[in-house]
């Protein structure tokens, strides 16, 4: 991973400080580009003084050093290595070096005046400083001070290394914390519609049965077990926000492991983490997310089971509901019961938003367009429509719009969840407000979920 402003500042004041204090000519700082086991190290300049004292390329990359920098590292050495193309620096020091009448002398010189320390930490290389001067030679407490510094820019190295792959650990997190939050909303949001159709079922058997039958106490349990689901959902919504707010690195957990993760493992962790990402559909009654394949399903037995509960809860409610659905429709490519989620999440938000004494129609529509034919449920209402800057974000996990205002629940992930799911199903959602409908003259809505026919 490339090394942070950070670091690149820090060795910029080293290589300062052997310029300025000691008096070197030439200093260098390497760092390795990859730490993959069993593949070739590279070594790429991050810091030079003079800048243009090393000019790296691909056939410069000094990930072999040459012969004169070889057992010139201190008390640490480097494996042997050949290189047939050489560094610049090597070049200079060996310019240096044939200003001597003394070729043995001056080789010996030079060997004097040049260091190469490797920036180790846990046995792993991670780079070179490299310095020299062409006057005079190091003594034994300027070759100490050169060796500090070089400890101080491995030390840097490793943690700036470390403190990077942290960062994207964390991030990786966060995402991953976000999608469980997700899916958690979505499944909650799931439960409702079915429990709110279980409470008006409830409330019509209470209704229907008198104070003296004897079944009467049955129909108030359902009424009174479905309150307490109602809250406990209430309960995790709280705690999925309070999960969030909380969700906060840690400084003790991460300096903990700056100093405990090695540089090979923070490279092999972050390898490990890229996934593919596939198309997904959310199944209400697993609670994951997996890839479905699309079948051949009736429209008509999944809107049975959606208008079932619809026509109890419109009664309950006092509002007019009129299905026109024919028998001989065609089987659509779906998933039923992702379908089954797509209508009763569009169906649910009709009674919801229609007064008492409103309307509801729903009608099945057909259309060829070039890529196939398509068939669509239209649910329609004369509820107070959507304004037309609502619109274009209708379809955005957690907005509600103008609805946010009112005392209506929700939370704005009923439809963002259906789109997803028609997507995935190859199909798509139009809205248009008003409503498109001939009992309907003016304001209201009209969803239409489109969906292609099943072709063999």
């Amino acid at each position: 991973m490339p090394a942070s402003s950070e670091f690149v500042t820090l060795c910029q004041a080293q290589v300062d400080l052997l310029t300025q204090s000691l008096g070197a000519a030439l200093s260098v700082v390497y760092v390795t580009e990859e730490l993959v086991e069993e593949k070739e190290t590279k070594l790429i300049p991050i810091v030079a003084y003079p800048e243009a004292g090393v000019i790296y390329s691909e056939k410069r990359s000094l990930s072999l050093l040459p012969n004169e920098l070889q057992g010139m590292s201190g008390k640490r050495r480097l494996p042997s290595a050949v290189d047939d193309d050489e560094a610049i620096l090597g070049e200079w020091a060996r310019d240096e070096g044939k200003s001597s009448p003394n070729q043995g002398k001056d080789n010996f010189l030079l060997q004097q005046r040049q260091i190469v320390f490797p920036l180790i930490h846990d046995e792993v290389v991670m780079g070179l400083l490299v310095t020299s001067r062409g006057d005079r030679a190091w003594n034994e407490a300027e070759r100490s001070q050169i060796e500090e510094i070089a400890e101080t820019i491995a030390i840097a190295c490793i943690l700036d290394q470390r403190s990077q792959w942290l960062e994207q650990r964390f991030a990786e997190q966060q995402r991953l914390q976000a999608q469980q939050n997700d899916l958690l909303h979505n499944l909650l949001h799931q439960l409702r519609n079915p429990l709110t159709a279980l409470r008006t079922f409830g409330k019509l058997l209470v209704k229907r049965l008198g104070l003296d039958d004897k079944n009467g106490e049955f129909a108030n349990s359902i009424l009174r077990e479905s309150d307490r689901i109602q809250d406990l959902l209430q309960q995790f919504d709280r705690v999925i926000d309070l999960t969030d707010n909380l969700y906060q690195p840690s400084e003790e957990g991460i300096l903990g492991d700056l100093l405990t993760i090695s540089p090979v493992d923070s490279q092999v962790e972050i390898e490990k983490e890229k996934r593919v990402k596939q198309p997904l559909l959310l199944l209400p009654e697993s609670g994951l997310m997996s890839v479905v394949s699309l079948s051949a399903c009736s429209l008509v037995e999944v809107l049975d089971s959606v208008l079932a509960a619809a026509f109890a809860i419109a009664q309950e409610r006092n509002l007019t509901f009129k299905a026109d659905i024919p028998d001989n429709l065609p089987t659509i490519k779906c998933h039923t019961k992702a379908l089954t989620e797509v209508l009763s999440n569009i169906v649910d938000n009709a009674l919801k938003y229609t007064p008492s004494g409103g309307k509801i129609f729903v009608e099945i529509k057909r259309k060829d367009p070039p890529d196939g034919k398509f068939l669509g449920v239209a649910v329609s209402d004369n509820g107070p429509g959507i304004p037309q800057q609502d619109l274009e974000h209708l379809f955005t996990r957690g907005f509600r719009g103008v609805q946010a205002k009112t005392e209506i629940p929700g939370t704005g992930l009923g439809l963002a969840i259906a789109q997803e799911l028609v997507q995935q199903m190859q199909g798509k959602i139009e809205v248009f407000s008003p409503a498109k409908h001939p009992e309907i003259k003016e304001c209201g809505t009209t969803f239409i979920v489109w969906l292609q026919e099943f072709s063999k």
